[in-house]
């Protein structure tokens, strides 16, 4: 009977051992899987992140100095001023306005800005404006009737006596109507109206105007 109780005995044995080694991989696996499921446990190189994408910028931003949609754009305009001082030369020129011209987007303009500069009297113009104040005569002005076309041959006048506008400076107020580009009249006469007596005096230009 000894022989095969050593026999059982070594049996058992080797069933414990693989029992054992059954066990132990078992536990190995189940430590993998636990590194899978659960991130952080053991150390693993992380996968690279995607490259950010390119911001690009539109083209189409609206600078802040351009004009708002149906404000407008605006062009620079001179046009000129002429006067007949009655010595035979005819209308010559006097002065230069120069504007902007503003265009709305439905089509109608109109002037902004306006401003005149006058022309310095020459020895003859003086001479001969003296003669207009002797004679108590007409100073005339005219202006183009268009101001983007001035090469017509148009024109809206006014005439004063000369000796209305003097002061202590040859006070001229310049009064312009106007539909779109268009000069429809024009006023030209002293601030303050004509001194009766016209006194007669000899002096430079002080201007201004009403568009």
């Amino acid at each position: 009977m000894a022989p095969p109780r050593r026999a059982l005995l070594v049996l058992a044995a080797l069933l414990l051992s693989l029992s054992l080694g059954a066990a132990s991989f078992h536990s190995d696996e189940l430590l993998l899987n636990d590194d899978e499921e659960f991130e952080g446990v053991v150390a693993r190189p992380s996968a690279p992140s995607p490259p950010a994408a390119p911001v690009v910028s539109s083209s189409r931003r609206r600078s802040a100095d351009a004009p708002l949609p149906g404000s407008g754009e605006s062009n620079a305009v001179q046009f000129t001023l002429e006067h007949d001082l009655g010595d035979g030369k005819g209308f010559v020129s006097a002065g230069t306005f120069s504007a902007r011209l503003k265009t709305f987007a439905h089509g109608t303009q109109t002037l902004t800005k306006l401003r005149f500069t006058r022309n310095d009297f020459t020895e003859d113009d003086k001479a001969a404006f003296k003669k207009v104040l002797q004679e108590d005569g007409f100073y005339t002005i005219r202006l183009p009737s268009n101001v983007l076309d001035t090469t017509k041959k148009h024109h809206v006048v006014s005439s004063i006596r000369a000796r209305c506008i003097p002061r202590d400076s040859l006070d001229e107020h310049i009064v312009i109507h106007m539909d779109g580009v268009n000069i429809l009249a024009v006023n030209y006469g002293s601030v303050d109206g004509c001194q009766y007596p016209r006194p007669m005096k000899l002096v430079s230009f002080l201007s201004g105007f009403i568009l």
